[in-house]
């Protein structure tokens, strides 16, 4: 675990050794302690930064939603495209068939809309 820093009690202990160890020692103290100083903000701000980041991230929802709108995809997919294919083998006029097929796929495209919509509404 790391030690908590004090600035108070770093630089009392810094004047301390330098009083024992004299003035040629004072650029490597004063060195030491500006480099616990720098590590100490470092620190700090990086604690911010994750605080920040964590309370900024969406909490991640359940993989239920994202298992609902697969299963409607794959759903839609698999009645629109075959009931597409369907349509445009039956023989239908030209002026009927582009008809089913626009209600074919406003209806696949409605459900997922109203799907979306209501996810929304409840979310």
């Amino acid at each position: 675990m790391e030690r908590s820093f004090s600035s108070g009690d770093d630089l009392r202990a810094s004047l301390e050794a330098r009083r024992d160890l004299g003035p040629e020692y004072e650029d490597s103290l004063v060195e030491g302690f500006l480099e616990k100083v720098d590590h100490e903000l470092d620190r700090r701000v990086d604690a911010r930064l994750a605080a920040r980041a964590a309370a900024a991230a969406p909490a991640v929802r359940p993989s239920v939603e994202a298992g609902q709108r697969l299963a409607l995809a794959i759903v839609s997919l698999s009645l629109g495209v075959p009931g597409t294919v369907a349509v445009s083998y039956s023989g239908l006029g030209d002026a009927l068939l582009g008809l089913v097929m626009v209600l074919i796929w406003v209806g696949v495209i409605g459900v997922n809309v109203a799907f979306t919509l209501g996810r929304r509404r409840s979310g």
